[in-house]
């Protein structure tokens, strides 16, 4: 099985008269990253939950190919998009594995080798770095590495419905909590939304981003909110759909108070619903489905423009999610144990989806894992750009190699992976509240050394730490020994 990733490749590149004819014409480039989307709500699996409606997701992967062991490098948002933006693990800086690393002046990103090949760069949705949220003076926001134009925000998470000015200005904390609402940001401005659902915002914008006249290709950053809290947050008709009742926006007049917030507080609306309990466990997934029908819809309209605007046949597409499905919103990682928040396989393995018209199989699967941080070298060999750094931590799709050492590090927890074994020290200790009923919790819960044969158990029920101590003091070597030769002291 180890070798049928490099069989696939080698083939897919035999399939062109040569490797630089296949890259003689740069290719647009469209990277999608969704937010918290369950490694069993992505249909192109065969093995999906048959309760999501994901038809054009499924077109997408279809049209290329789909990896079933991808490995973020963090399990929440921010560490986890630096990752992807670098190719790096984010940690090599950030030694205390936080839920901000920033971004550091002299770590190159995505968009800045692609600017620098001739690439017209845009970034549409969230951008989320873990630090410096709200401010356009500093390196983490994206006009300042490498993207000739942004809309979107800066923060964990923004209001679906509220985005103008007029709401901003009645409440009074905009900024209150890791959710915010009001405009956008804008390049170097602001963009108000009188009305709108922000998906729908996000694809709109991209649309026309997409159908400019250019004489140059371009690399656009699609990243969507959906399907991170306030996950209730759906247009009528799919609420409808899945039979979820309508839950008011917040409304900065109430008179509601909440513990630890002033009465009628954003921070207050979105603490309590981004929670178990003021919905219930087993209402959940249908505002997780309806959320993620919409997400897919949105999708869709952006394939159908790139058809219309005869761009398909040179178009790159890469189909990401942030971080594993999250326990307080309805997602579903089966058959994979946690989720967001912890280092367990569902909160860091995601769906990965690739495509690139005559040039990537159609249809293929590949089982070898692989990592986020291979999106950048992959998306550069696509783009002919050679990589000046040394340090990349994500290798070329192009040119695998299905024995490489995985590590992570995220705040007290960490893990290695090489071949079919991963050691992980994993525990839940990150989130507050009962999960939804998708939830599958692990069966040993603590900072103890485990061991796991991810081949043969992905749900990792099976330590098998006593039987196999050699396997153990191996990998811990290895995790060692990496994090000594690369980490920041």
């Amino acid at each position: 099985m180890k070798y049928l990733i490099l069989l696939f490749f080698v083939l897919l590149l035999a399939s062109c008269q040569t490797v630089g004819d296949a890259l003689a014409e740069k290719p647009n480039i469209l990277l999608i990253v969704v937010d918290d989307q369950g490694y069993a709500d992505f249909s192109a699996f065969e093995e999906h939950d048959k309760a999501i409606s994901t038809p054009n997701i499924s077109r997408l992967a279809g049209a290329g190919t789909i990896f079933k062991q991808a490995y973020v490098t963090a399990p929440v948002c921010s560490p986890s998009r630096v990752g992807m933006l670098t190719g790096k693990n984010q940690f090599r800086w950030d030694k205390q594995a936080s839920w901000g690393p920033g971004l550091p002046d002299d770590i190159k990103t995505l968009p800045e080798y692609l600017k620098e090949a001739g690439y017209e760069t845009a970034r549409i949705g969230k951008s989320d770095l873990g630090r410096n949220f709200h401010r356009n003076d500093v390196r983490e926001y994206p006009l300042n590495h490498g993207y000739d134009e942004f809309l979107g925000f800066s923060a964990h998470a923004h209001d679906y419905w509220l985005n103008s000015q007029e709401i901003k200005e009645r409440t009074p904390d905009p900024f209150g909590t890791s959710a915010l609402l009001g405009p956008l940001m804008h390049n170097m401005g602001e963009k108000s939304y009188a009305e709108g659902y922000l998906t729908d915002i996000f694809t709109d914008e991209s649309i026309a981003y997409i159908k400019k006249e250019r004489t140059n290709p371009f690399f656009l950053t699609l990243s969507y909110s959906a399907v991170h809290h306030l996950i209730h947050e759906v247009p009528k008709k799919y609420l409808d759909k899945y039979d979820a009742k309508q839950i008011a926006n917040y409304d900065p007049d109430s008179l509601l108070a909440f513990k630890k917030h002033e009465p009628g507080s954003y921070a207050a609306y979105y603490d309590k619903y981004s929670r178990v309990g003021a919905i219930r466990s087993d209402e959940l997934r249908k505002y997780y489905l309806a959320n993620l029908n919409c997400l897919d819809d949105n999708i869709g309209r952006v394939l159908d423009v790139l058809q219309e605007e005869d761009l398909a046949s040179n178009t790159l597409i890469v189909f990401i999610s942030d971080n594993g499905g999250s326990p307080l919103t309805g997602a579903s990682n089966a058959p994979l144990t946690g989720g967001k928040y912890s280092l367990w396989e569902g909160g860091i393995r995601v769906p990965l989806a690739i495509s690139w018209a005559g040039e990537i199989k159609p249809g293929a699967v590949v089982d070898d894992y692989v990592s986020a941080t291979d999106i950048v070298p992959t998306l550069l060999d696509a783009a002919g750009v050679q990589i000046d750094d040394v340090a990349m931590d994500g290798i070329s799709l192009f040119n695998p190699d299905t024995s490489r050492l995985l590590v992570w590090k995220w705040q007290k927890t960490w893990a290695v992976r090489q071949g079919d074994w991963k050691l992980t020290n994993a525990r839940e200790n990150h989130w507050k509240s009962e999960p939804s009923e998708q939830y599958i919790p692990p069966v040993i819960d603590n900072l103890e050394l485990k061991l796991f044969n991810i081949a043969e158990d992905p749900g990792e029920k099976f330590d098998l730490s006593k039987q196999e101590k050699e396997k153990v003091a191996e990998l811990k070597m290895a995790y060692t020994d990496w994090t000594n030769l690369n980490v920041k002291k």
